[in-house]
């Protein structure tokens, strides 16, 4: 097998771009082929493997041609906003489920799926750790399509400390969304069921069954002439409380696909949006071993605040 091409960066060719080398050495015929070299990790400027076909060169550097090379993959989305030896807190994206759909309870492993463990694991693998020894232990979830804050235990004793504050309702948890319709500040107090009988979550009037579920909502300004910006505070947490406490309340959230049907059985006309308008905006929690307060922020995504721009928009 003949070695991959490479040579030396000349003089004459210092402050060129890594494009016009590689086509100056004949391994691309015209710009667009060196773009896509470089774009599917083709091409490595000192041993590195360099994306960027603009990136200019100085005399000496070694540029070699890796055929074989991996694709590289993109940039993870999301970030972690804080992690100890006992915790780390994630800002995930819209769009990733919390944890794999069978998940019970520890997950060590990799390769269940786009997942905010996953998500996790890979931030961790950019920075050399090694990610599948580490284990990650579920403490609380936040819907697939919501975006923002979300704790893990890395061991234990912080998985014990963490349920219990979350049992306790000792979690700071405020949510910003967007709702259909013109809404007022309210306390919402119901009984949740899984299936209120029609395949849905929902609450029931009976005081006898399900688990009380209690939703603070603060409105902050209209958006446009058919929504409403509103604050949500959590002072329980039971699977889609809020989505399904403002839908039953006639405001569903826009981008809402699964608790709009009442709404929309009574003539009401869902908003457009690319995504669910919610997103866990704070978090805040006494550390369940060194007993220090942390309180975390999240700012809204570019794709939450294009979405509410469009809604102000009339027509």
């Amino acid at each position: 097998m003949s070695p991959e091409p490479r040579f030396t960066v000349a003089v004459g060719e210092s402050d060129k771009t890594l494009a016009a080398i590689v086509r100056a050495h004949g391994l691309a015929a015209a710009w667009s082929e060196a773009k896509r070299l470089a774009e599917r990790g083709k091409l490595f400027v000192d041993g590195e493997c360099i994306t960027d076909p603009a990136r200019r060169l100085r005399a000496g550097q070694e540029v070699e041609l890796r055929l074989t090379a991996r694709v590289p993959l993109p940039p993870p989305r999301g970030a972690i906003v804080h992690e100890d030896s006992q915790l780390v807190v994630l800002d995930k994206p819209s769009g990733i489920s919390s944890v794999p759909f069978h998940q019970k309870g520890i997950s060590s492993q990799a390769g269940d799926g786009d997942t905010a463990m996953d998500l996790i694991r890979a931030l961790w693998r950019r920075v050399g750790k090694k990610a599948t020894e580490i284990p990650l232990h579920v403490v609380h979830r936040i819907d697939k399509d919501t975006s923002g804050l979300i704790v893990f235990a890395k061991t234990k004793p912080a998985e014990k400390g963490l349920a219990e504050l979350f049992r306790a309702h000792d979690v700071e948890r405020t949510y910003l969304c967007v709702v259909h319709g013109t809404l007022t500040d309210r306390r919402i107090e119901s009984r949740f069921i899984v299936d209120r009988g029609d395949g849905l979550r929902g609450s029931t009037r009976d005081l006898h069954l399900g688990k009380r579920a209690v939703t603070h909502v603060r409105v902050i300004e209209p958006v446009g002439p058919s929504a409403t910006r509103c604050e949500v505070r959590l002072e329980t947490g039971k699977t889609h409380q809020i989505r399904i406490h403002l839908a039953e309340n006639g405001h569903p959230i826009v981008g809402e696909k699964v608790y709009i049907r009442d709404f929309v059985f009574k003539g009401g006309e869902p908003l457009s949006s690319p995504r669910l308008l919610l997103h866990a905006a704070t978090l805040g929690f006494v550390h369940p071993l060194t007993g220090e307060t942390l309180r975390f922020e999240s700012a809204l995504p570019e794709e939450f605040e294009r979405a509410v721009d469009a809604l102000k928009r009339p027509g």
